[in-house]
């Protein structure tokens, strides 16, 4: 008979164990738990919010994830991927955060197996319940150490920010912006509203999107196309003038030929007259 395992997913009420179960299972029971951690997420936990809920998560996880690859910093940038904490019932975030690990594809976050929690949290607000979003999550992600958690209201276009004062807190406390801005230290970013969207800076320069990326890209394209069909265009100017200067001086060339030619034959007829005029003259 095989042994009972010691830990079990309860499929009703899928958790992660505690940390103290946790280091009591071999490495082949933690690959077998965090395999059978669901990795969707119920509906009435994640319900659809439309176009507009989706665009602004997908702009942001765009921007950072695209920011920290290119500075090569490991930052692992997601968005509606299961999280598990120890012992806490499962959740999602809109966009979630975390420093200094592989940014590679993963299925679900467990905590306990990833070896740190989440450090930042961003909720896009539009047709949710905004009591979760600005009381529950509030609370809820201090209490697990969320270093920084921000609010995005595409609705009302409000944008609100927390942060733990200390490593050890569990109570946020609000990120005044300044001069428009919301300085989040977890990121070394600044965060702004900006048109229909949050705006992420670094420094002074804004951190493009995938399509504003791909803009660029295609207008150089077009100015270079357009640059090297000027050139072309020059060079078959270029060309041709030179075609028609070719042209004329071989005409010159020809009539030159010619005139000299003309020339010599009317030397020739004048030494044949002389010679002839000066035979007459010796005959007589």
């Amino acid at each position: 008979m095989a042994p009972r395992p010691r830990y079990q997913v309860d499929k009703d009420d899928p958790r992660a164990p505690s940390m103290e179960i946790w280091a009591l299972l071999t490495p082949t029971e933690r690959k077998r738990v965090v395999a059978e951690l669901p990795a969707e997420v119920p509906w009435e936990l994640m319900p659809p919010e439309g176009d507009m809920h989706r665009k602004a998560k997908e702009r942001s996880v765009d921007a950072l994830d695209g920011f920290f690859r290119k500075i090569g910093r490991k930052v692992y940038v997601s968005s509606e991927l299961a999280v598990y904490y120890p012992n806490e019932p499962r959740f999602s975030p809109d966009l979630f955060a975390v420093l200094d690990v592989e940014p590679h594809d993963r299925q679900r976050w467990v905590v306990a197996a990833e070896g740190k929690g989440l450090d930042l949290v961003m909720e896009v607000v539009w047709e949710g319940s905004e009591k979760k979003d600005y009381e529950f999550n509030v609370a809820r992600y201090a209490r697990l150490g969320i270093a920084e958690y921000f609010i995005y209201d595409r609705r009302n276009m409000r944008l609100l920010g927390y942060a733990l004062p200390s490593a050890d807190a569990k109570i946020y406390q609000p990120i005044v912006p300044q001069v428009g801005r919301w300085t989040s230290r977890v990121l070394g970013l600044d965060l702004a509203l900006e048109a229909d969207r949050v705006r992420f800076y670094y420094g002074t320069a804004a951190l493009p999107e995938s399509a504003e990326l791909a803009a660029r890209v295609q207008a150089l394209l077009a100015e270079a196309i357009e640059k090297k069909s000027d050139a072309e265009h020059r060079a078959e100017e270029e060309m041709r003038r030179a075609e028609e200067e070719a042209r004329l001086r071989e005409e010159e060339a020809r009539r030159a030929d010619g005139e000299a030619e003309r020339a010599q034959r009317a030397e020739d007829e004048l030494a044949r007259v002389r010679a002839e005029l000066e035979r007459l003259r010796r005959g007589r």
